[in-house]
């Protein structure tokens, strides 16, 4: 739910950005590597700190129970969102590649026609990126 929620904010500051990237240029790349240091750093010392917490030493309460079934089901949904995002990504990448490669398969094909089979083994290998991405979502689905 806090994804759904945001995604519109994401949107907003991407947008944001390319129209500050406009406007400012130079300044503007500056300062968005400057934010992206600053959310890189805060991510590494909130990973530092996640991985040194000793939670031997917590005793499990109801309400601790309560937390745990309650963060139980929400990466059932984690792992659902995690299945669709492998599937959005494979699939761009894949008519990424296989854009570039097919349109170079058409050229050299044009010139030699010979070379049809190897044009299409390129063009496949590059659709295969698509078939790992479907992969990753049935391994995460059956995990939910």
């Amino acid at each position: 739910m806090i994804w759904m929620l945001a995604l519109p904010a994401m949107v907003l500051i991407a947008l944001g950005t390319a129209w500050l990237m406009r406007r400012r240029g130079r300044w503007a790349l500056r300062v968005v590597i400057a934010a992206n240091g600053v959310l890189l750093l805060s991510a590494l010392v909130l990973l530092v700190l996640a991985f040194t917490a000793d939670s031997s030493s917590a005793a499990l309460t109801d309400v601790a129970a309560a937390t745990a079934a309650a963060a139980d089901s929400s990466s059932n949904g984690a792992a659902l969102i995690g299945a669709s995002i492998a599937i959005a990504g494979s699939s761009i990448g894949a008519a990424i590649a296989v854009a570039y490669t097919g349109s170079a398969a058409l050229a050299a094909m044009s010139e030699r026609p010979e070379l049809f089979g190897r044009a299409m083994v390129i063009v496949g290998l590059a659709e295969g990126i698509a078939i790992y991405g479907l992969i990753v979502s049935v391994i995460l689905i059956g995990k939910a």
